[in-house]
Parts: structure tokens; sequence; C-alpha cells
């Protein structure tokens, strides 16, 4: 088990005081048997009407009200849990999806209906010439097998690279370009499964890792496969594993632009700027 502290703080500066829109905050961890949530706090600056709920996915949300102008904005998240996916591979897949291709059971079909969905349509022959040239979906193939040599293929075969930019890149865009972020490596490869009939859905999260791993970063998204049995495992195609402690989930989404971690609006002079600053420490207790 392990202990981690998650430390997340967002800050706007405005020119002249703004009228602030209710923003939507993602940063409260997915509770279940692997995370648990030892202690939270959240402050905001100015002060905010605040009221908890759960979205469609079961997400913790948090949306807040602000009933005056003001000229700044502060977000500040500190989250401490614990942590016991010890050991990613300690699962078993049901007898009958254990080599693909596979069917879902009924009930399982329209549960998953829209995890099964892509959502870049027009994207669908390049990426399957592409899972196509990896040897996938010729033949029968254990399951896991698969996902392990799709996962490791977008590791290996691309380029990492931090984007600042808004928005995820489109699944044919990366692999025009031979580069992508976490969350462009995520997309491509839920977009890849759900061309092959497999549910699959994006998450947004941290990651607790060495400043020297490849594709360090704090904030953090990979992906998350429906496998019968074991349920909902996470794949990480920026490093080509299966997650485990180091991971911790956030937010889950069909879409990959549905969940950044803050959102908002301000209302104000037309050409008004707000300067942001985000910082995000993930550290072992």
């Amino acid at each position: 088990m392990k202990r981690i502290l998650i430390a997340h703080r967002t800050e706007y500066r405005y020119p002249e005081p703004v009228r602030l829109g209710p923003h939507r905050l993602l940063l409260r961890p997915r509770e279940g048997h692997e995370v648990r949530v030892e202690r939270s706090r959240l402050d905001i600056t100015p002060a905010a009407q605040l009221r908890w709920c759960r979205d469609a996915d079961d997400n913790s949300v948090a949306i807040a009200h602000f009933p005056q102008p003001a000229g700044r904005l502060c977000i500040d998240s500190e989250v401490v849990i614990e942590h016991h996916d010890d050991a990613p591979l300690d699962f078993l897949v049901e007898d009958y999806a254990l080599h693909y291709p596979f069917e879902y059971t009924a009930a399982e079909r329209t549960d998953l209906q829209l995890a099964s969905t892509p959502v870049y349509p027009p994207d669908r022959a390049v990426v399957a010439a592409w899972v196509t040239g990896l040897g996938i979906g010729a033949g029968t193939l254990e399951t896991y097998v698969l996902l392990d040599r799709l996962n490791r293929a977008i590791c290996g075969q691309l380029e990492y690279g931090m984007r600042e930019e808004p928005g995820v890149q489109s699944p044919a865009e990366t692999l025009r370009l031979g580069t992508g972020s976490c969350r462009d490596y995520a997309t491509l490869f839920i977009e890849a499964c759900r061309g092959l009939g497999l549910a699959s859905r994006f998450v947004s999260g941290y990651l607790h890792t060495s400043e020297t791993a490849a594709g360090h970063a704090s904030t953090h998204a990979w992906a998350e496969v429906y496998l019968p049995g074991p349920g909902w495992k996470g794949f990480d195609p920026t490093g080509g594993v299966l997650t485990g402690s180091d991971h911790i989930p956030v937010a889950v989404a069909r879409h990959p632009e549905a969940i950044p971690p803050v959102s908002g609006s301000f209302y104000g002079p037309p050409d008004l700027q707000a300067d942001m600053q985000v910082d995000v420490r993930v550290a072992a207790l």
C-alpha cells in the first residue's frame, strides 16, 4: 500500500475585476477497493458557494458559484490517498473473453454501448489500417496480448511530447505527426480498441513518478478497457504499461475532452485575457 499526497493549485489573474461564471472542478480521486481518500482539503479564493455531486460516470464533481466579482481566482486542492493496486497483473479474465475476438454478453453490450462507439468516425479507416499493421484483428489472439501489443506500439512507435494547448489531437493526426501528449496517446488507444469492438474510456488523473522518467508529468491521462471478469483495467500507452499504484484516477469519460481538472468562464471586456498558472505536486508519504 502507498500513501500519496496530491497538491493541485490553479490560479487565474485578471487585469481588472471580472464576473466569474460557475466552475466545474474534477480534483478528488475516484474511490474504490484500490484507492481510498484519507483526507482532503479544497480552498477557493474568492469565497465560493460550493456544491458537490456525482455525474453520469460517477465522477466526484465540485461546482463553485461566485457571488462577487474578483480580480483573482485561486483553487487550491490537497488530497492524501491510500493506493492498494500493488499487483496490476493479478486478474482473471472470464473464459469466453480470454481470446479475441469475443462478444460481450447481452447485458454488457447494453451497458457498454457508448464506451464502444468511436468519437472520431472520420479516423476509422486510418486507425484500422494502423492496427492491422500491428498484426491485430487477422486471427485469434489472447485478449491481454492484443491490448499489451497495442499499448506498447503507441509507446514505441510515437514520440512523446508535452503540449500546453487545450484539447486533444485526433487519432489520425497523432499517427500522421508521429508524436503526441499523454492525452493524445490515450485517445488513439481508445479509438483503436473501439474499432475492435472493445469498450474503452478516457481517464484523467495524476502520475507519481521520478523526475527523470520518460513522459514525466504529474497530471496525466490514460485509458481503461472493460474486460469481463476484472472489469475496467487501466492501460497507459505513454509508458506502455498497465496502470498500478503510481496512477491516481480522478475522472473517467467516453470523450477525451470532457474532463479537464478545472473548467469555467468569466465575463469582462471583450479583449480581456486571464493569466493562468498551474502547480501540481505528487509525492509519496
